[in-house]
Protein backbone atom coordinates (compact mmCIF):
# COMPACT_ATOMS: atom_id res chain seq x y z
CA UNK A 1 0.00 0.00 0.00
CA UNK A 2 0.89 3.42 -0.37
CA UNK A 3 0.00 6.64 1.85
CA UNK A 4 -0.87 10.36 0.75
CA UNK A 5 0.34 12.31 4.14
CA UNK A 6 -0.96 15.76 4.16
CA UNK A 7 0.97 18.44 6.14
CA UNK A 8 -1.19 20.87 7.03
CA UNK A 9 -1.00 25.05 8.45
CA UNK A 10 -4.71 26.30 9.57
CA UNK A 11 -6.09 29.66 7.68
CA UNK A 12 -4.76 32.69 10.05
CA UNK A 13 -8.18 33.96 10.48
CA UNK A 14 -9.46 30.78 12.30
CA UNK A 15 -8.52 29.37 15.28
CA UNK A 16 -6.70 26.12 16.70
CA UNK A 17 -10.04 24.96 17.79
CA UNK A 18 -12.08 26.04 14.45
CA UNK A 19 -9.56 24.11 12.34
CA UNK A 20 -9.75 21.16 14.26
CA UNK A 21 -13.55 20.77 14.28
CA UNK A 22 -13.97 21.55 11.06
CA UNK A 23 -11.93 18.98 9.87
CA UNK A 24 -13.02 16.15 11.54
CA UNK A 25 -16.89 17.70 10.94
CA UNK A 26 -16.66 19.00 7.80
CA UNK A 27 -13.96 17.84 5.80
CA UNK A 28 -13.81 14.24 7.41
CA UNK A 29 -17.06 12.85 5.58
CA UNK A 30 -16.52 14.59 2.19
CA UNK A 31 -12.98 12.71 1.93
CA UNK A 32 -13.73 9.51 3.67
CA UNK A 33 -16.10 9.42 -0.13
CA UNK A 34 -12.62 9.30 -2.09
CA UNK A 35 -13.05 6.36 -4.60
CA UNK A 36 -10.48 3.39 -3.80
CA UNK A 37 -9.82 5.04 -0.42
CA UNK A 38 -9.02 2.04 2.30
CA UNK A 39 -8.29 4.26 5.28
CA UNK A 40 -7.86 7.41 6.35
CA UNK A 41 -6.50 9.12 9.76
CA UNK A 42 -5.83 12.70 10.86
CA UNK A 43 -3.10 13.43 13.23
CA UNK A 44 -4.12 17.21 15.24
CA UNK A 45 -0.94 18.30 16.31
CA UNK A 46 -1.35 19.10 20.09
CA UNK A 47 2.22 20.04 20.98
CA UNK A 48 5.28 21.02 19.13
CA UNK A 49 7.60 20.43 21.79
CA UNK A 50 11.01 18.63 20.70
CA UNK A 51 9.62 16.08 23.37
CA UNK A 52 12.44 13.69 24.18
CA UNK A 53 15.06 14.92 22.33
CA UNK A 54 17.58 17.34 22.09
CA UNK A 55 18.10 17.74 18.12
CA UNK A 56 18.23 20.27 15.63
CA UNK A 57 14.95 20.94 14.80
CA UNK A 58 13.16 22.43 11.35
CA UNK A 59 11.37 25.82 11.58
CA UNK A 60 7.85 24.20 9.68
CA UNK A 61 4.68 25.07 11.82
CA UNK A 62 2.19 21.94 11.46
CA UNK A 63 -0.97 21.69 13.01
CA UNK A 64 -2.06 18.48 11.49
CA UNK A 65 -1.23 15.66 9.24
CA UNK A 66 -3.63 13.45 7.14
CA UNK A 67 -3.07 9.76 6.07
CA UNK A 68 -4.90 8.77 3.18
CA UNK A 69 -4.17 4.89 2.06
CA UNK A 70 -4.64 3.14 -1.41
CA UNK A 71 -3.45 0.26 -2.50
CA UNK A 72 -0.73 1.30 -5.17
CA UNK A 73 0.29 4.36 -7.19
CA UNK A 74 -2.45 3.78 -9.91
CA UNK A 75 -5.31 3.85 -7.59
CA UNK A 76 -4.41 6.65 -5.53
CA UNK A 77 -3.83 9.11 -8.61
CA UNK A 78 -7.03 7.18 -10.67
CA UNK A 79 -9.04 8.57 -7.08
CA UNK A 80 -7.74 12.26 -7.16
CA UNK A 81 -8.70 12.15 -10.66
CA UNK A 82 -11.95 11.99 -10.17
CA UNK A 83 -14.68 14.58 -9.62
CA UNK A 84 -14.04 14.17 -6.02
CA UNK A 85 -10.96 16.28 -5.84
CA UNK A 86 -13.26 19.87 -6.90
CA UNK A 87 -15.19 19.03 -3.88
CA UNK A 88 -12.30 18.74 -1.98
CA UNK A 89 -10.24 21.39 -2.66
CA UNK A 90 -13.17 23.89 -2.39
CA UNK A 91 -13.81 22.79 1.06
CA UNK A 92 -9.65 23.14 2.13
CA UNK A 93 -9.99 26.48 0.77
CA UNK A 94 -12.06 26.47 4.27
CA UNK A 95 -9.81 26.08 7.13
CA UNK A 96 -6.13 25.13 5.75
CA UNK A 97 -3.93 27.98 4.41
CA UNK A 98 -1.16 25.71 3.64
CA UNK A 99 -0.96 21.80 2.79
CA UNK A 100 2.33 19.74 1.84
CA UNK A 101 1.29 16.54 0.40
CA UNK A 102 3.94 14.13 0.20
CA UNK A 103 3.30 10.47 -0.81
CA UNK A 104 5.16 7.53 0.85
CA UNK A 105 6.04 4.00 1.30
CA UNK A 106 5.13 2.46 5.10
CA UNK A 107 7.92 0.25 6.98
CA UNK A 108 6.37 -1.26 10.31
CA UNK A 109 8.67 -2.07 12.41
CA UNK A 110 7.01 -2.39 15.37
CA UNK A 111 2.82 -2.96 14.93
CA UNK A 112 1.13 -1.16 17.22
CA UNK A 113 -1.67 -3.39 18.62
CA UNK A 114 -4.33 -1.02 19.95
CA UNK A 115 -3.40 2.80 19.65
CA UNK A 116 -6.74 4.16 21.50
CA UNK A 117 -5.03 5.24 24.52
CA UNK A 118 -1.40 5.56 23.78
CA UNK A 119 0.96 8.78 22.91
CA UNK A 120 1.55 9.24 19.70
CA UNK A 121 4.82 11.19 18.27
CA UNK A 122 5.15 12.33 14.78
CA UNK A 123 8.53 13.68 13.56
CA UNK A 124 9.81 15.18 9.81
CA UNK A 125 12.86 14.60 8.79
CA UNK A 126 15.38 16.30 6.66
CA UNK A 127 18.77 14.20 5.90
CA UNK A 128 22.39 15.55 6.57
CA UNK A 129 23.47 17.06 2.98
CA UNK A 130 26.41 14.89 2.54
CA UNK A 131 24.07 12.41 2.60
CA UNK A 132 22.34 10.64 -0.95
CA UNK A 133 18.69 9.18 -0.15
CA UNK A 134 19.78 5.95 -0.81
CA UNK A 135 22.62 6.33 2.15
CA UNK A 136 19.57 7.84 4.09
CA UNK A 137 17.32 4.18 3.41
CA UNK A 138 19.43 2.07 4.35
CA UNK A 139 20.50 3.58 7.35
CA UNK A 140 17.32 4.59 8.52
CA UNK A 141 15.50 1.11 7.55
CA UNK A 142 18.23 -1.25 8.19
CA UNK A 143 20.14 -0.18 10.86
CA UNK A 144 18.09 2.73 12.55
CA UNK A 145 15.23 0.37 12.82
CA UNK A 146 16.97 -2.23 14.51
CA UNK A 147 18.26 0.83 17.48
CA UNK A 148 14.48 2.03 17.92
CA UNK A 149 13.30 -1.78 18.50
CA UNK A 150 16.08 -1.74 21.37
CA UNK A 151 14.68 0.93 23.26
CA UNK A 152 12.53 0.06 26.54
CA UNK A 153 8.43 0.46 25.99
CA UNK A 154 8.03 1.73 22.48
CA UNK A 155 4.52 0.33 21.51
CA UNK A 156 4.55 0.84 18.27
CA UNK A 157 7.05 2.20 15.30
CA UNK A 158 6.21 3.39 11.58
CA UNK A 159 8.75 5.04 9.09
CA UNK A 160 7.06 6.97 6.11
CA UNK A 161 9.63 7.20 3.34
CA UNK A 162 9.20 10.04 1.18
CA UNK A 163 9.06 9.03 -3.06
CA UNK A 164 7.16 11.94 -4.38
CA UNK A 165 6.14 15.79 -3.09
CA UNK A 166 3.43 18.78 -3.94
CA UNK A 167 2.45 21.93 -2.71
CA UNK A 168 -1.40 23.10 -3.05
CA UNK A 169 -2.11 19.99 -5.63
CA UNK A 170 1.05 21.46 -7.56
CA UNK A 171 4.10 19.07 -7.93
CA UNK A 172 7.00 20.07 -5.92
CA UNK A 173 10.82 19.63 -5.55
CA UNK A 174 12.90 18.82 -3.03
CA UNK A 175 14.11 22.19 -2.40
CA UNK A 176 10.07 22.95 -1.88
CA UNK A 177 9.69 20.29 0.09
CA UNK A 178 12.96 19.39 1.99
CA UNK A 179 11.43 16.19 3.92
CA UNK A 180 13.02 12.39 3.32
CA UNK A 181 10.41 10.63 6.27
CA UNK A 182 8.00 10.82 8.69
CA UNK A 183 8.15 8.96 11.86
CA UNK A 184 5.63 7.78 14.04
CA UNK A 185 6.16 6.45 17.30
CA UNK A 186 4.21 5.36 20.02
CA UNK A 187 4.34 5.55 23.43
CA UNK A 188 2.10 4.79 26.89
CA UNK A 189 2.59 8.23 28.38
CA UNK A 190 4.89 11.26 27.87
CA UNK A 191 7.09 9.62 30.80
CA UNK A 192 7.69 6.62 28.94
CA UNK A 193 8.99 8.58 26.21
CA UNK A 194 11.01 10.70 27.66
CA UNK A 195 12.31 7.72 29.52
CA UNK A 196 12.97 5.88 25.77
CA UNK A 197 15.15 8.30 24.68
CA UNK A 198 17.28 8.89 28.06
CA UNK A 199 18.15 5.31 28.38
CA UNK A 200 21.19 3.96 26.90
CA UNK A 201 19.36 2.11 24.01
CA UNK A 202 17.75 5.75 23.39
CA UNK A 203 21.08 7.53 23.18
CA UNK A 204 22.85 4.92 20.82
CA UNK A 205 19.66 5.96 18.55
CA UNK A 206 20.23 9.40 18.80
CA UNK A 207 23.90 9.30 18.26
CA UNK A 208 23.31 7.27 14.75
CA UNK A 209 20.83 9.87 13.97
CA UNK A 210 23.48 12.09 13.71
CA UNK A 211 25.27 10.68 10.92
CA UNK A 212 22.83 10.38 8.78
CA UNK A 213 19.70 12.93 9.59
CA UNK A 214 20.30 16.74 9.97
CA UNK A 215 16.67 17.78 11.42
CA UNK A 216 14.37 16.06 13.60
CA UNK A 217 10.60 17.92 13.87
CA UNK A 218 8.63 16.13 16.51
CA UNK A 219 5.13 16.66 17.07
CA UNK A 220 2.90 15.14 19.30
CA UNK A 221 -0.59 14.34 17.70
CA UNK A 222 -4.52 12.95 18.68
CA UNK A 223 -5.52 10.80 15.98
CA UNK A 224 -8.73 10.53 14.52
CA UNK A 225 -9.72 7.36 12.54
CA UNK A 226 -12.45 8.39 9.94
CA UNK A 227 -12.25 5.10 7.82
Amino acid sequence: MVVRMGILQKKKNITIEEFHNYWVEKHGPIASQIPRLRKYHQNHVTSSEQLGIDYTRGSQAVDGFSQLWFDDLASMKHSFNSDITKVLSKDEEQFIGKMQLIIVEQNVVIPVSNDESLLKRMSLLKRRPDVDIEVFKSEWAEVHAELLKAMPDVKGYTQNLVIDRNINRSPAGYEDVPIDGVVELWFEDTNSLKAAFASEAGKKAMEHAKTFIEEITTFIVDTHEIV
